[in-house]
């Protein structure tokens, strides 16, 4: 191309951060680039929880309108906030190498852990639904902001005691000095720690440029979830979980359907060939429905 690539943005901390880290792997290929930073309603509204919004893509409308509109010639998200079906006209164009997927909680202080009964800060139904399964005597707060914004809120308020985050998001920002547990009991977020690269369907050269960047074992991993997660209608206003990893040749793949209260749970789990990643995801999803998944997801729509 003649002119630099002009990738679109958020203008937080992390989504800056993922921005120029693909700005560093274009420049390994040769490819000039400059950032173009937009803000979203997602990043306007930081009071009403994300699942009372009554909407997914929350983050990425405005990236798409850009793109659709020639404002910029490539997106990139944090790939669990992308709905499952792109917009007519852009194209999933490179899943990078996925980073850390777990999530981490990160306590006030070490006293509070022993506590019996705790006040939990998180912004996500499925975090909210998990731990409350595991410790259904904490409560749990609603927690919106940026990485470092929400750290803030953690510390500043007298009666909370920790707050649920994605382990990649702190590894990515380089945030430490934290009193941090990784949650291992917690089933992710479908394509949490993985990046999207998005473009216009139209773009062939972008397509073929960007091809050298995308990283195979990750683009199946999160097609199986995220194949998952639309068969079940979730997106970021349903308590649904899934992790998809390579091992030994083979796909590892869990998958949770939760209640509200997180008294309920169904969850699935299988181990398939990678080249049956096409179908994976949705058979899981239908037989998670027909053990008792579609009754939790009439009792979650009953309650939206």
């Amino acid at each position: 191309m003649n002119s630099p690539l002009r990738i679109g943005t958020r203008e937080s901390p992390l989504a800056l951060w993922q921005a120029n880290n693909l700005q560093e792997k274009l420049k390994t290929l040769g490819i000039a680039s400059t950032l173009v930073a937009v803000k979203s309603q997602g990043d306007i509204n930081l009071t009403q929880p994300l699942y009372s919004m009554g909407i997914t893509g929350i983050f990425t409308k405005t990236l798409d309108s850009a793109l659709l509109n020639k404002t910029v010639d490539i997106a990139i998200h944090s790939m669990k906030d992308v709905p499952t079906l792109l917009p007519e006209g852009i194209v999933q164009t490179a899943v990078l190498k996925r980073g850390l997927v777990m999530d981490v909680m990160v306590w006030k202080n070490k006293e509070v852990k022993k506590k019996k009964t705790r006040i939990i800060a998180t912004g996500s139904l499925r975090r909210k639904a998990q731990w409350l399964g595991l410790y259904p005597n904490d409560t749990v707060v609603p927690l919106r902001g940026n990485i470092q914004t929400r750290l803030e809120k953690l510390h500043s308020t007298d009666n909370w005691d920790g707050a649920i985050f994605a382990e990649a998001a702190l590894e990515r920002l380089a945030i430490q000095n934290e009193t941090v547990d990784k949650l291992t009991n917690l089933i992710p977020a479908p394509a949490q720690g993985a990046l999207m690269v998005v473009s216009r369907t139209e773009d062939n050269q972008i397509h073929e440029l960007l091809a050298p960047l995308n990283n195979q074992e990750s683009e199946h991993c999160t097609f199986v979830e995220r194949d998952f997660l639309r068969t079940l209608e979730g997106g970021c206003t349903a308590p649904i979980a899934a992790l998809a990893t390579y091992k030994k040749g083979t796909i590892e793949f869990t998958g949770g359907l939760y209640s509200l209260k997180g008294n309920k749970a169904e969850e699935v789990t299988a181990t398939f060939a990678p080249e049956e990643y096409k179908e994976k995801g949705r058979e899981l999803a239908i037989q998670l429905l027909a053990q008792g998944g579609a009754d939790l997801m009439k009792e979650f729509k009953s309650n939206s």
